[in-house]
């Protein structure tokens, strides 16, 4: 039995949000669980300099932890001078997964930064960015057409959304809570399309080496979860 009691394959309570940032050209606060992250998309008139020239725009993000997200309180790491490696690492990973479902061409020279904030951690919080910056991005992008910003058709050419997986007293398991996310034998997190397609997959063994079949096993529940997060995002942006 797991702590919270779910089974293997049941996800947290998961609620998206839109429009909660009055200023933002797109917004979401996302909660897996006790889990909340505030997503908020912003458009920019001007696109990253490698890029001008070409016709192409730049979708990216930024990721940040408030102090009191977690049990003791976290220092900013504005007042350290720059961001950690786990920080560069998930806003990396937020980007990539949203540019993987848009047409760059389409938003033109210009530029979209979504920032994920977590407000409260309870594990999965990269996961919850990815699925929450999904719909600020869409919201963003419909800010865009209602001005004839866009060129042809939607940029957005699919969902995207991730879940978290890992292997917990021997067993494989959906959607980590800390306290699972903290003992778990493996660890693994998996960027998924809605049309199924895998953006990205982390998986890491903590002491004992995970087989092919447990990594296989993962993905079968990461794949479920992922399928019920895009039906929430089409409820939430329908």
């Amino acid at each position: 039995m797991r702590p919270s009691k779910r089974a293997a394959d049941e996800m947290r309570k998961v609620t998206l949000e839109r429009g909660v940032v009055r200023y933002a050209e797109g917004s979401c606060m996302v909660t897996f669980g006790e889990t909340r992250v505030l997503c908020a998309a912003t458009v920019e008139e001007k696109g990253p300099p490698w890029l001008r020239g070409t016709g192409k725009g730049w979708v990216t993000a930024e990721y940040a932890m408030l102090p009191r997200a977690t049990h003791e309180r976290n220092r900013r790491e504005v007042t350290s001078g720059k961001p950690s490696g786990r920080t560069q690492e998930i806003q990396r990973l937020v980007g990539r997964s949203l540019r993987a479902v848009v047409d760059l061409t389409a938003i033109g020279e210009r530029q979209i930064v979504v920032d994920c904030d977590v407000l409260q951690a309870d594990g999965g919080t990269r996961t919850a960015s990815i699925t929450g910056a999904w719909v600020a991005l869409h919201d963003a992008l419909k800010w865009m057409e209602g001005r004839s910003m866009l060129k042809g058709s939607n940029p957005l050419k699919d969902h995207v959304a991730a879940i978290s997986c890992g292997i917990v007293a021997g067993n494989p398991v959906l959607d980590l809570d800390y306290i699972e996310d903290s003992g778990a034998q493996t660890d693994a997190n998996f960027v998924i399309t809605g049309g199924g397609g895998l953006v990205e997959v982390q998986g890491t063994a903590e002491g004992a080496p995970f087989s092919e079949e447990e990594l296989l096993a993962l993905l079968k529940l990461a794949k479920g979860g992922v399928s019920k997060l895009v039906a929430l995002q089409k409820a939430a942006v329908a």
